[in-house]
């Protein structure tokens, strides 16, 4: 049995080149950049208006203009139109050209219109109400970086400098197996000795929040149909996550199979709680690495937020978030374990407090959904209220 800290580092280690594909930017949301997204053009292109009003040069201003008289209309979308008589103003909306000669926008709130001009009523800054070419970014300049996780943001940027295909990192192909006999599918009725399956879906649902697909698979305890159910997937996919079968149980018979199949064992069991049952191996002639993960649900929700889902961060080059929260009561772990408890949290005079949600162990699936995700306490500690402890979550904080 090995660490928390020293598991984490062994499953980091190993992290995997998937390679690259190009899609199109309306299919890159979820996706890990794996290019730079440079300008096309200057951002803004253009001296563009903020607001709805009336585009005037400021060499009227200094003379001590107050009335223009009306000689045209900018409309977004139109060509830039040109302020021949300094003395003139042109209406002009949001967004559109700033007509040539003009340098400044007045908004209607204003002015008065009085006939075929408009009059002024406040006093005017030269230059205002105008986002100046070039003034976000010039053409050339990088947008966007390799290993950035693609939101509806980025779909905006990509968009806007006419990225309509992108390079993305090749997401890793996933099999989510469950094994146990006493699994039955969701639209069955259990009977006494039974439940249904719900881990598998767990992480199905886990893997979809990162913008993947997995195939979900059930196997029962059966030994020659482990064996060769597993053997199949191992070939075919890049990552098989397990739930169940790696405890010491009478039917937990999976380290036998892995290691009969030959995968390399990089550890087995880990001091943390929940889910100390932890196997962790690569089949390196196939280059697939299994996540095997306890069968009880928390467990296999805590192993999948604090080793699979940094490790796939890791492989696809995205940054890997650190959190911490503060305490609002006192924690303490009186093991020899690592200890994740499930915490719910709220922002508080500007800081995110956490508070521990009671639950009744580590098959409490009920439990994970009063959960924000979960504090990571080391062995022997003791932490006060107040006090600053690392984060994991599990659901947006949003």
């Amino acid at each position: 049995m090995i660490s928390f800290d020293l598991a984490l580092e062994f499953v980091l280690k190993h992290e995997q080149n998937f390679g690259t594909e190009t899609v199109p930017f309306s299919e890159a949301y979820n996706r890990v950049l794996a290019e730079s997204v440079l300008a096309d053009r200057d951002f803004p292109p253009f001296n563009r208006s903020t607001r709805d009003g009336i585009a005037v040069s400021s060499k009227a201003l200094s003379e001590g203009m107050k009335q223009f008289k009306i000689v045209g209309i900018a409309q977004a979308g139109a060509p830039q139109l040109n302020l021949e008589n300094h003395t003139d103003c042109v209406e002009i909306m949001t967004g559109a050209m700033v007509p040539k000669n003009a340098d400044t926008v007045i908004m209607y709130e204003h002015l008065e219109r009085v006939g075929d001009t408009f009059q002024l009523l406040e006093k005017v800054k030269p230059g205002q109400n105008i986002h100046y070419q070039a003034s976000d970014f010039e053409k050339g300049a990088t947008l966007l970086k390799p290993g950035v996780k693609i939101t509806a943001a980025e779909i905006g940027v990509l968009a806007s400098v006419g990225k309509h295909e992108v390079l993305v990192k090749v997401n890793p192909k996933v099999a989510v197996v469950s094994t146990g006999d006493e699994l039955v599918d969701v639209d069955k009725e259990p009977l006494p000795f039974q439940i249904r399956k719900s881990n598998s879906y767990s992480v199905q649902g886990l893997l979809k929040k990162e913008g993947m697909t997995a195939d979900v698979f059930h196997l029962v305890d059966d030994k020659e149909i482990l064996e060769k159910k597993l053997a199949e997937q191992i070939e075919k996919k890049d990552v098989l996550i397990l739930s169940g079968g790696v405890s010491k149980g009478k039917y937990d018979y999976l380290p036998e199979i892995l290691n009969k199949l030959g995968v390399q064992k990089e550890f087995h069991r880990v001091l943390q709680r929940p889910g100390k049952p932890f196997w962790f191996g690569i089949h390196h002639i196939h280059k697939t690495f299994i996540f095997a993960f306890p069968g009880n649900p928390v467990s296999t929700f805590v192993n999948y937020h604090v080793y699979f889902k940094p490790w796939l961060n890791k492989t696809l080059g995205a940054k890997n978030p650190v959190f911490t929260v503060l305490l609002k009561e006192s924690m303490e772990n009186s093991t020899d374990l690592t200890f994740f408890k499930g915490v719910q949290v709220a922002f508080e005079n500007g800081s995110l407090v956490a508070e521990e949600v009671k639950t009744t162990g580590s098959g409490d699936v009920i439990g994970l959904t009063n959960i924000d995700g979960f504090v990571q306490l080391s062995p022997k500690d003791v932490m006060k209220e107040g006090a600053k402890a690392p984060f994991i979550p599990t659901r947006s904080l949003t």
